[in-house]
């Protein structure tokens, strides 16, 4: 692959910084460099700042050279939190919740997550593999470049397993970045509706060993809310992740508010919704790696007027992420520009914060920090083009897309709606 130089970028936003996840202040500096250029070789960051700097050091590579034309570059999204595998929307759902149905009004009538099951029972792994395949590259069309992955609609050893080979085999045909996620533990299926120790064991003790041994995922979840698992069974969810080396990460506070510290134990890379917080968490999560991923997309689906309260997460030196929540009953987006537009208008983040929260955090929301989410020498060379002049245009223009090509692991492609 020839080295890429992209250059006369009006605004570069490298986020460029410290080793971990940004707070507090920091969530704000974005590390802006104007008139500036980026190199990329093999995959990898070489050089990246002011253009006659860069354009110095490209001379000793016989680089594919993209003139931006005085747009906005910045570090490829990463979205941390979404429901790839599914088989196909909910509709009914959908209707319902118009006439006035809450979420658990729709899911005890047959609804929700149990709705989904039959259709991914049903589908082929080729199927899962080459809707998701179609889902990763919208997602990149938008501006992403990584994608969390979970299974989550199957709900059974084998459907969960396919899900997750479904995920695998769209992953090595995408040039971005996918990290899987077994998500077993969503709810209890219909069938053991009447014995969840039964289910829980069924997640425990051959789900995660299974997964563990064919290395088809790299974090386990659990939905740890009202209706779903309870806290002393997500910490055995959590225990089992743990003894086979698998990370963890959690839903948790989205219909109400948990003890978090049980589970804090076991460092998860992030809990995630956290619309429902207890007051003695907040310190215990600020002086913790644990990213808090915000995902307004399900709020404004759902229709609901409360959102998560970024502003009390962010003063606390909370670590706070943004992603899609990607998901075919409350979220069903794949774009991270209008998630960030939510951000701004309904949580109150600065256009600042929520690019920072939705790149470098959100890749420290996957333990990706190292490689993923700044423009930095020697990190991926995972970028995207906006065709805007001034960087808060990004979240500024809602439901339109004005990303204009995006680079994944140095490989660049416009995206659809410019290639026309």
């Amino acid at each position: 692959m020839k080295p890429l130089l992209l250059t006369n970028i009006g605004q570069l936003l490298t986020l460029r910084g410290g080793a971990g996840p940004r707070r507090g202040r920091d969530l704000a500096e974005l590390g802006m460099v104007e008139d500036a250029a980026v190199l990329c070789a093999k995959g990898k960051i070489v050089a990246a700042g002011k253009r006659r700097e860069v354009s110095k050091q490209a001379k000793k590579f016989k680089t594919k050279e993209f003139d931006c034309e005085g747009k906005v570059v910045l570090p490829g999204f990463v979205d941390s939190h979404t429901h790839l595998i599914f088989a196909g929307p909910r509709l009914v759902d959908f209707e319902k919740r118009i006439a006035g149905a809450g979420y658990e009004e729709i899911a005890a009538a047959g609804g929700g997550i149990r709705s989904s099951v039959d259709g991914v029972r049903n589908a082929s792994r080729s199927t899962l593999a080459k809707r998701a395949l179609e889902v990763l590259e919208e997602m990149a069309s938008q501006g992403t470049t990584t994608v969390e992955a979970k299974s989550g609609y199957g709900l059974s050893s084998e459907a969960e397993i396919k899900s997750l080979q479904a995920i695998r085999e769209a992953a090595k045909k995408w040039p971005g970045t996918v990290i899987s996620t077994l998500l077993g533990a969503h709810v209890v299926p219909k069938e053991q509706h009447s014995t969840p120790e039964r289910y829980l064991e069924e997640v425990t003790g051959h789900m995660i060993p299974l997964v563990a041994k064919r290395k088809l995922a790299e974090f386990v979840d659990v939905f740890c809310d009202r209706g779903a698992f309870s806290l002393h069974q997500s910490e055995k969810v959590f225990e089992a992740a743990r003894q086979h080396g698998l990370g963890v990460r959690a839903h948790v506070g989205q219909l109400t508010p948990s003890n978090l510290m049980p589970l804090s134990k076991y460092q998860p890379a992030s809990f995630d919704h956290m619309d429902c917080l207890l007051d003695e968490d907040i310190p215990q999560l600020a002086k913790s790696d644990t990213v808090a991923t915000l995902l307004p997309g399900a709020n404004y689906f759902l229709g609901l007027k409360e959102y998560p309260n970024a502003r009390r997460l962010i003063s606390a030196s909370v670590a706070v992420a943004l992603a899609t929540d990607y998901n075919p009953g409350t979220s069903p987006t794949t774009s991270m520009p209008f998630v960030l537009s939510l951000a701004c208008t309904q949580m109150k983040m600065s256009p600042a914060e929520a690019i920072s929260a939705a790149t470098i955090n959100g890749a420290h929301a996957l333990r990706l920090g190292d490689r993923k989410g700044s423009i930095q020498t020697g990190k991926d060379a995972d970028l995207a083009v906006f065709n805007v002049q001034d960087y808060r245009e990004v979240p500024y223009w809602f439901a339109s897309n004005h990303c204009e090509a995006v680079a994944m692991q140095g490989s660049l492609s416009l995206t659809q709606s410019w290639k026309k």
